[in-house]
């Protein structure tokens, strides 16, 4: 399956990423053919961690998410690190760029820590989705229905919503939203 013609945004804050959730979904989607546009707060380097606690790598931005909107792209995607997760939904602008994706009909991604941005934002209610355990209660408080699966694809109000619970359920994580891309469910 190719995604060429598809554009991804991933919406990162510039310190406490998840490494691997950052890192992993954006080759996958890369090597599958869609253009990839990392955007975080500041345009400075992005400074990973690794299981929140580790310096990881660090990542060049190409852009500011505040300078976004869901015009030129197909997608969302939203990776975790608790740091990460918890400053971007203190952020106006992350939560209303999220949230004009949903409003466009296009796909929202998110896996880890990063369902707590869609929970602020209001975008769980009536969703079935899944988070790093910790979660469950944010997301039920919410209106949400939390299930405990690797991935979990929900098409049920406007917008296809993908979530998965931790680093280990990248690759169907991934692999859901190539196919959510390229026209087919996972």
């Amino acid at each position: 399956m190719t995604l060429e013609g598809k554009h991804v945004l991933v919406m990162t804050t510039n310190y406490g990423t998840e490494q691997d959730e950052l890192k992993k979904p954006v080759a996958a989607l890369r090597e599958a053919g869609a253009r990839v546009t990392i955007a975080a707060q500041r345009p400075e380097t992005v400074q990973t961690l690794v299981s929140d606690r580790k310096p990881g790598d660090s990542v060049r931005p190409d852009t500011t998410y505040g300078e976004m909107s869901p015009d030129r792209f197909d997608a969302v995607v939203v990776p975790g690190g608790t740091i990460n997760a918890d400053h971007l939904r203190m952020d106006e602008a992350a939560c209303e760029l999220v949230t004009s994706f949903a409003e466009a009909g296009k796909t929202v991604a998110a896996i880890c820590h990063g369902p707590w941005l869609l929970v602020e934002s209001g975008l769980v209610k009536g969703r079935e989705l899944t988070s790093y355990p910790s979660l469950r209660t944010d997301v039920t408080n919410a209106g949400g229905t939390w299930v405990d699966r690797q991935v979990v694809v929900d098409s049920s109000e406007g917008f296809k919503l993908i979530t998965s619970r931790k680093p280990g359920d990248l690759e169907p994580f991934s692999q859901a939203i190539i196919e959510a891309l390229g026209g087919r469910e996972s």
